[in-house]
């Protein structure tokens, strides 16, 4: 898979994954890697996305950091690291994802989607904390909002948007809107300003109308 295909913010998540197999003295990056540099990555979008899905990040973020503790340690390899065969069958996957989306770069999101088809043992790690396919598909399709991904920016793009705005409908379906209380009479002024609103276009565009047709 070409590297130059990652969207930026996946390539930093693969550069962090090889930075910390390099510093635990492991000789391969394996998916777990690179599963932890996502959910840790300033300013990405994995945690969230998971979160939404109705995920356990914190649960999820421990086991692996159990995982990890758990692989073997090869001193002396002179700081040379390498990709793991589960890794890039994962990486691959991730790329024929992209690829059946109309994606013009790989995000990080389908990378758990590829884990999951993979069905290695980090798939049971994400099942475990509450990581199912369906939920991050749409949670994947609500991030996007059906736009294929076409700029390698895409990603930091994605996450201003929901820095500095706030999705009300998201809220509302979660019920975390507050509710409007001890403001009947605000309430009431506001519709009567849009009846009176509504009732001058309706005129407007009746004149128009006949205007149009010659009536006067």
């Amino acid at each position: 898979m070409r590297m130059d295909k990652l969207t930026t913010k996946f390539q930093l998540a693969l550069a962090d994954a090889q930075s910390l197999a390099l510093g635990r003295d492991h000789q391969f990056i394996e998916p777990a890697h690179l599963m932890v540099a996502l959910l840790d990555q300033e300013g990405g979008s994995t945690r969230s996305l998971l979160t939404r899905s109705g995920a356990n990040t914190q649960a999820l973020r421990s086991r692996l950091g159990e995982i990890i503790d758990g692989l073997p340690k090869v001193e002396g390899t002179g700081g040379d690291v390498q990709i793991s065969n589960d890794l890039a069958r994962a990486l691959n996957l991730t790329d024929k994802l992209a690829q059946k989306r109309g994606d013009q770069f790989i995000s990080s999101e389908l990378f758990i989607l590829a884990v999951l088809q993979d069905g290695n043992k980090l798939a049971e790690t994400l099942r475990a904390a509450g990581v199912v396919k369906g939920a991050v598909e749409k949670a994947i399709e609500d991030m996007r909002g059906g736009e294929a991904v076409s700029d390698p920016n895409a990603e930091e793009q994605r996450n201003a948007l929901e820095k500095y705005s706030i999705d009300l409908t998201q809220r509302a379906e979660q019920g975390r809107l507050d509710p409007v209380i001890g403001r009947d009479e605000e309430i009431r002024r506001t519709i009567q300003v849009l009846q009176r609103r509504t009732k001058k276009q309706s005129r407007a565009y009746r004149r128009t109308w006949r205007r149009q047709d010659g009536y006067r």
